[in-house]
C-alpha cells in the first residue's frame, strides 16, 4: 500500500486526478439561499464562517468549509450556503444513501440555525436553490470529458425536467470536471424525487461514458429523441453547457409535460416532454436499474407514464422550496437495507471523528481530509503525517469500527 507524505503541493487538476477513487462513485451538492427576517441575505454578511452558528462541525476541511459528523460538509460559496455529501460507491440503492446524507446535513444545519435564532431573536430560512449530481467517470484514451458532457446535454435534460424541475426553472446543466461529470439542476424539496433524479443521472452517465464515441452522431445512430431546434448554451459558471428555457422553441418548464407540441429528431409525430422522457428512459432502463432500488425504479416509471405527479404538473413552484428543513424534510419511505452506510461513508465518518486506526502495525489518528478520497493521519510513534487513500482504509473498517 502506498502511503505518501502529506503536504505535497500540486495543481488542483493534478490533485483531483491523483485523488480519484478507485470505484465509480456518486456525490451530491446542494445550494441554499439564506433569508434573514424575510430578506434574502448572503450568509457572509451575517456569519464569518459556518462555525458562527454550527455546533456540530467537527473538522476543518478547506477555506470556510467544515466537515459534519455524518461525513458531509457545509460552507459558504458566493452568497449561498452549500452542503456536500461524501462520495459513495456506485451500487444498487446508492442514490438513497447519497440523498439521505444530504438531508442529514440539512437537518444538522437547520437544528443549529434554530439554536442561533433562539439566541439572537432573528428568523433564518433556507431556500432551496440548486442540486449538483456528481458521477465519477474515467478518462478514455486520453480524452477529456468535454465531449461527453456536451453529448449528455442532449440526453439528460428532458427526463430530468420531468423528474426534478419546477415551473420557475430556467435550466439543466452538464459540466465536465477532471474525473467526473456534474449535472446541475434545481434543488428538489422532495427526497423521493431527488433520489429518482440521482438514480436516473447515475445510470445514464455510466452507460454513455462507455459508448465507443462521444460524437453527437451517436444520438441519431441510437435513435434517441432530441427536441428539434434545441441549442445548448454555455454554462453560467465554469465550463459546460446548459439546456435553458430559451434553448428551446418554447419554454419547456412552463409548457404542460403532457402537451403534444414538440417536434423531435429523428422525425416523428409531435411528442410531449413526458413521451420524450419515457423513450430516453426506455433506452437506458437496464443501466438505471443496476443502480436503482425497486421503489425508485417504480417511481421513475410512474412519473414518466403520468401515473405519479411531476412538479411540472403543479400550477407553480411549491412553497416547500422556501423553508427547507421545516416545510420539507427527509421522506422515510425507503427500505432499511438501502439506508445502511456505504463503505466510503463509514471511513469518512470514522476519520472525521478522529478515531485511531492501526495500519501496517502502526497506530494513527486521523487529523484531516484531502478532498474526499484521502485521509491525513498522524502516526503515534513519531508524529509524522501520512496520507492514505480512502480505498486503502476500507479494508480496516471492521477493526476500526470496533475500537
Amino acid at each position: 500500500m502506498s502511503i505518501p507524505a502529506a503536504g505535497t503541493t500540486k495543481g488542483k487538476r493534478e490533485q483531483e486526478r491523483e485523488g480519484r477513487l478507485r470505484q465509480s462513485a456518486l456525490g451530491l451538492e446542494a445550494e441554499f439561499t439564506l433569508t434573514l427576517d424575510g430578506v434574502a441575505t448572503p450568509p457572509e454578511r451575517v456569519f464569518k464562517d459556518p462555525r458562527d452558528f454550527l455546533r456540530t462541525a467537527v473538522m476543518h476541511r478547506i477555506g470556510t468549509s467544515y466537515h459534519l459528523p455524518n461525513g458531509g460538509a457545509v460552507y459558504f460559496d458566493t452568497g449561498v450556503v452549500e452542503m456536500v455529501t461524501p462520495a459513495m460507491e456506485l451500487e444498487r440503492g446508492v442514490a438513497i444513501r447519497a440523498v439521505r446524507s444530504l438531508w442529514e446535513n440539512i437537518e444538522l444545519v437547520r437544528a443549529d440555525l434554530d439554536r442561533w435564532q433562539e439566541r439572537t431573536g432573528h428568523r433564518a430560512q433556507l431556500a432551496g436553490f440548486s442540486t449538483h449530481y456528481n458521477v465519477s467517470v474515467a478518462e478514455r484514451d486520453g480524452r477529456r470529458l468535454d465531449r461527453l458532457a456536451r453529448l449528455l446535454t442532449y440526453v439528460i435534460p428532458v427526463p430530468l425536467m420531468v423528474l426534478a424541475a419546477n415551473k420557475r426553472s430556467t435550466g439543466i446543466g452538464v459540466r465536465p470536471r477532471v474525473t467526473r461529470i456534474e449535472v446541475t439542476a434545481d434543488f428538489t424539496p422532495d427526497a423521493a424525487l431527488q433520489v429518482a433524479a440521482a438514480t436516473f443521472i447515475a445510470g445514464v452517465v455510466r452507460r454513455v461514458a462507455r459508448w465507443p464515441s462521444w460524437s453527437l452522431a451517436e444520438l441519431r445512430r441510437r435513435r434517441l429523441p432530441v427536441i428539434a431546434g434545441f441549442e445548448p448554451r454555455a454554462h453560467t459558471s465554469r465550463q459546460g453547457w446548459l439546456a435553458k428555457d430559451h434553448s428551446y422553441v418554447r419554454n419547456p418548464f412552463t409548457t404542460s409535460p403532457d402537451d403534444m407540441v414538440w417536434t423531435i429528431d429523428p422525425p416523428d409525430s409531435p411528442q410531449s416532454l413526458r413521451t420524450v422522457a419515457r423513450r430516453i428512459f426506455h433506452y437506458f432502463r437496464w443501466s438505471i436499474a443496476r443502480v436503482s432500488d425497486p421503489f425508485t425504479l417504480r417511481l421513475i416509471r410512474a412519473i414518466f407514464a403520468g401515473r405519479a405527479t411531476s412538479l411540472l404538473d403543479l400550477p407553480d413552484r411549491p412553497a416547500t422550496y422556501d423553508d427547507v428543513g421545516r416545510l420539507c424534510r427527509w421522506n422515510d419511505v425507503f427500505p432499511a437495507r438501502y439506508l445502511r452506510r456505504s463503505r466510503y461513508e463509514r471511513v469518512l465518518m470514522l476519520a472525521i471523528a478522529g478515531r485511531p486506526v492501526v495500519v501496517a502495525g502502526h497506530e494513527y489518528t486521523p487529523t484531516g481530509m484531502r478532498g474526499w478520497s484521502q485521509v491525513v493521519l498522524q502516526r503515534h510513534s513519531d508524529q509524522r503525517q501520512r496520507v492514505i487513500a480512502v480505498d486503502d482504509l476500507v479494508r480496516y473498517l471492521d477493526r476500526w469500527s470496533d475500537e
